[in-house]
């Protein structure tokens, strides 16, 4: 016989509830306050707002930026040879030319190279005169030497013929005439070997005085490079400009290649600018810029854009198109005009604050009573100095908040009073 088992029902003790009825109770309110919160409306004064009407019109892609005026080029002032400063020829601000002695150093360990140097050079030389000496005296040895053997040749030949002819004639002894026979033939042998030798002298003495006139030119090249080291210690100028800065001090010990100064070639200028790095992808050598001066518009362009971005900027350089303002200086300040792209109709709203709060993602829209704005999705793409161009959300002829937005950025509605 089955025997039906019933399943007991789980029952929350009763000294739970009052917990969980306060649970629910705050969940409820919190709920509520949320919504409330984000839904609900906000008086707000009209005086204190900011209110733009959206257009269709012609959208400048520009941006402004301030410039300022530098030399085309600053060279760097740095000795090529190390030394202590003995005189600052001349100050920050002097106008130098090219070639001019800008400072002068002394360096005492480059004085004993030059010593040690063309001693050695002259010992080179004397060890080079007396070594040819030597040469000429061998040679003049082995002349006489192949002379005297030449005459000998010539004797023995004549004694040989004599010989010769007594044989013929029975009148001398055989051995007589082997002999003078034997004597000739040595004395054409010693011959050869003298002028064989006389070559070899002549090849010998020849690589060597050239080896030794390489050397000495090698040695005298040395003595002149040390030499130039010596000139190069009168640190000048490598361009006609201006000493734009001079950081040295009598008596200061000077590394090369140290960096002691700069020089502005002021035959032209460029201008540099920093610009917002919101702009870097658009930003490229050869766009066109202008900025207006007493009256007059001058033309400038893109020559270099710097990579690095410092502090949410990077810098670039503008170069003159044309003319340049008659009273340009180092250091003035221009507002410059930077064109990114081509002019065209587009939807446009003013440049407001209410971008700080919202990132240009939403803005709040009149209805036509003007006495309420809502909350409305937009998109914003390019931007300049005066107006946003709007994507998506807005059509021409509505109104808009572009006021900030801080008191007001939680809510759905506002009432315009």
């Amino acid at each position: 016989m089955d025997i039906e088992i019933k399943q007991k029902k789980y029952r929350v003790p009763r000294k739970y509830w009052p917990w969980i009825g306060g649970g629910v109770i705050v969940i409820a309110l919190l709920v509520w306050l949320a919504q409330s919160n984000f839904t609900s409306s906000l008086q707000v004064d009209e005086r204190g707002l900011s209110i733009a009407t959206v257009e269709n019109a012609q959208f400048n892609d520009y941006v402004s930026v301030d410039g300022n005026v530098v030399p085309i080029q600053v060279v760097q002032i740095s000795p090529e040879e190390g030394g202590t400063v003995v005189e600052k020829v001349v100050d920050e601000g002097s106008k130098v030319h090219k070639g001019d002695v800008i400072v002068r150093l002394s360096n005492s360990n480059l004085d004993l190279e030059i010593l040690n140097a063309e001693s050695e050079l002259a010992e080179k030389q004397d060890m080079l005169r007396n070594t040819q000496l030597s040469m000429e005296q061998e040679q003049l040895n082995n002349r006489t030497e192949a002379a005297q053997l030449a005459m000998d040749v010539q004797t023995k030949k004549r004694a040989l013929s004599h010989q010769t002819a007594l044989q013929k004639e029975q009148l001398n002894s055989r051995e007589d005439y082997l002999k003078a026979k034997e004597d000739y033939r040595l004395a054409v042998e010693k011959n050869s070997l003298i002028r064989q030798r006389l070559s070899k002298s002549a090849q010998m003495r020849s690589a060597q005085m050239n080896q030794m006139s390489d050397n000495l030119a090698s040695m005298q090249r040395n003595v002149e490079l040390v030499r130039q080291r010596k000139a190069k210690l009168d640190v000048r100028s490598s361009i006609d400009g201006e000493v734009g800065l001079l950081d040295v001090e009598l008596g200061q010990s000077i590394t090369p290649g140290q960096k002691i100064g700069v020089i502005n070639d002021l035959s032209d200028y460029k201008v540099e600018a920093q610009v917002d790095e919101h702009y870097i992808d658009r930003v490229h050598s050869g766009l066109a810029a202008t900025f207006t001066q007493n009256g007059r518009t001058y033309r400038l362009e893109v020559r270099k854009v710097y990579p690095e971005v410092h502090d949410g900027r990077f810098k670039i350089d503008f170069v003159f198109r044309d003319a340049r303002p008659q009273n340009i200086r180092t250091g003035q300040t221009y507002y410059i005009d930077l064109q990114l792209g081509e002019s065209k109709k587009a939807i446009i709203i003013p440049k407001g604050t209410f971008y700080s709060n919202t990132g240009g993602s939403w803005i709040f829209v009149l209805d036509a009573s003007g006495h309420k704005a809502y909350r409305r999705n937009i998109r914003i793409g390019r931007q300049n100095p005066q107006y946003y161009e709007v994507l998506e959300g807005l059509e021409p002829g509505e109104r808009v908040i572009v006021s900030g937005y801080e008191s007001y950025k939680d809510y759905k509605e506002l009432k315009i009073k």
